[in-house]
């Protein structure tokens, strides 16, 4: 079972594992996002832009930012729905064969004053390329069961 909003202090840090991003992990999303723009899919194209390779999606990288975050484990069975994505930025390209982690920082915790088995936890989700370069950032809000909430259940 994951944590309970209660469990989360502010100000704390974890990192995910790492995670290599491959060359079917763009193909595969291409095609599901319906994005196919040269950059993501011709070497040749990108090889002759300003950037010089093919480089992945930047919903990609958000999207990997979710997986790594469940691969946590933190949340697990205490999750209740995603509430939103805040101040997103895409700050360096991630290209084939980039390994990024996952740092978490809690921004906020708190349970629902009109809903006690429940609450709102904020995080600043920082992707971090293997040379330790920030590639993405933003704020997850997520709605996660109160400790009350497994009282009543017990």
């Amino acid at each position: 079972m994951g944590l309970y909003i209660e469990d989360f202090e502010m100000g704390r840090v974890d990192y995910s594992p790492g995670r290599t991003i491959t060359e079917t992990d763009i193909v595969m999303y291409s095609w599901v996002s319906g994005d196919t723009n040269p950059m993501h899919t011709d070497a040749e194209f990108a090889k002759s832009s300003a950037i010089g390779q093919r480089l992945a999606h930047g919903t990609l990288g958000m999207s990997v930012v979710t997986g790594l975050s469940a691969r946590m484990g933190f949340l697990d069975g205490t999750a209740i729905a995603a509430l939103g994505v805040d101040e997103w930025k895409f700050l360096a390209p991630i290209f084939i064969g980039d390994t990024v982690t996952l740092r978490t920082t809690v921004v906020d915790a708190r349970v629902s004053s009109s809903k006690p088995d429940r609450g709102v936890l904020i995080r600043r989700m920082d992707l971090i390329n293997q040379n330790g370069h920030l590639t993405q950032t933003g704020l997850m809000r997520t709605m996660v069961r109160s400790r009350s909430t497994a009282e009543a259940e017990s």
